[in-house]
């Protein structure tokens, strides 16, 4: 009888008796950790919440459930590092309370080896965690939002609806030779329905000092010609003594400004309802007004994208470090340094977040500080635990 080809045999050969064996010990307390960190976070998170608005305004059930479930893949993104984590410290705790480990390095494995497969784990769960995180997070924290503003009858559009703000900001040179940021144009509206806004105000710097004032009933951006087109109006234009020059009034003036105001108020998502595209989008509008410290907080916000998913690889060599130790180590103490080390770590990520956006810390290095950290941290002690 002919046996049949199996064409992952050849990488499956490659993989070792112990690093199945490992890998196998680790999967069990994973996906128990997903389930208990998930299950926390959503009870703590939203269930309080829910059950609070539930008593006051008479959620349904059905909506309640509905929104706990959307509200899942949230908590769900933040329990994949903290679940390798429990994953690495028990499994590793286990095989050097059962002196498999002590075993293994009698045989001349290092413990450099004996971590491996932990960090291999982590390199899937970080793919997969960065797959969730882009593709199923956004989509439903959106979703949820939208469901319960409508049983709360408070649902918004996808637009702003009132007080569009908008300030454009250009470089000047100065006599020094140095470049300052200085506000060239601001734009204001009361009220927009999508289509058109209403109650406008705009106050221009283009030139030197202020030049004009531009008030009008309505306004509406004007695809064919790239211009917006204003209705029942006034325009003052300004001396450089600061009086009135000129006062023109107008049944219907097209004017020539960029339509980033319209952008940035059809932009209705919030940071954590987009994904890196989206978010990406909103920064290139955010460029356009020159508003740094919401540029700033976009930039943070999307580095914190790709960062949090590679919490997994530092959890991982963290965790193994960390119970690659002669001692026994009971569950509940594997529990208990599961929840100071992942307390630690949001708490540095709550204050690099804090620094970035005081401008203490660059965009990048505020994202990535707490996995910097930790992954020194992990590296040191898996060197002691080598020693």
């Amino acid at each position: 009888m002919t046996k049949s080809f199996n064409p992952l045999y050849p990488l499956i050969s490659t993989v070792s008796v112990m690093d199945r064996y490992i890998v196998t010990e680790l999967v069990a307390p994973f996906l128990f950790g997903m389930g208990f960190f998930s299950s926390i976070g959503v009870t703590i998170g939203s269930l309080f919440d829910l059950m609070r608005r539930t008593v006051d305004v008479g959620l349904p059930a059905s909506l309640v459930l509905k929104v706990l479930l959307l509200s899942l893949p949230q908590f769900m993104a933040y329990a994949f590092p903290a679940s390798v984590l429990l994953a690495a410290l028990l499994t590793y705790s286990r095989l050097s309370a059962d002196s498999e480990l002590v075993a293994l390095r009698s045989c001349g494995v290092s413990i450099y080896r004996l971590v491996l497969p932990a960090i291999a784990l982590s390199f899937v769960v970080t793919g997969i965690a960065f797959t969730f995180n882009e593709y199923v997070v956004p989509a439903a924290n959106y979703q949820a939002k939208v469901s319960l503003d409508k049983a709360l009858n408070k649902e918004k559009p996808s637009f702003q609806e009132r007080n569009i703000f908008y300030p454009e900001y250009t470089k000047v040179k100065l006599p020094n030779g140095e470049k300052e940021q200085v506000l060239k144009r601001l734009f204001y509206a009361e009220k927009f329905d999508g289509q058109k806004m209403e109650g406008l105000t705009i106050l221009d710097w283009s030139q030197e000092g202020l030049n004009q004032i531009v008030t009008s009933q309505s306004a509406a951006w004007n695809p064919g010609q790239n211009t917006w087109d204003f209705f029942k109006g006034t325009i003052y234009l300004i001396s450089p003594d600061a009086s009135y020059r000129n006062i023109l009034k107008f049944e219907h003036q097209q004017l020539q400004l960029p339509r980033t105001a319209l952008d940035l108020a059809n932009s209705g998502r919030d940071y954590g309802e987009m994904n890196l595209a989206q978010a990406r989008e909103r920064l290139e509008l955010e460029r356009l007004s020159g508003n740094q410290q919401k540029i700033r907080k976009l930039l943070i916000r999307i580095h914190q994208k790709i960062a949090l998913p590679f919490a997994c690889v530092v959890f991982g060599i963290v965790g193994a470090a960390l119970a690659n130790r002669p001692t026994r180590t009971s569950k509940a103490t594997g529990f208990g340094i599961s929840v100071i080390v992942i307390f630690a770590y949001y708490l540095l990520m709550s204050v690099a977040d804090a620094l970035g956006l005081s401008n203490f810390l660059s965009p990048v290095i505020a994202a990535w500080l707490p996995n910097l950290f930790g992954l020194g941290a992990g590296t040191w002690f898996l060197f002691r635990a080598a020693r």
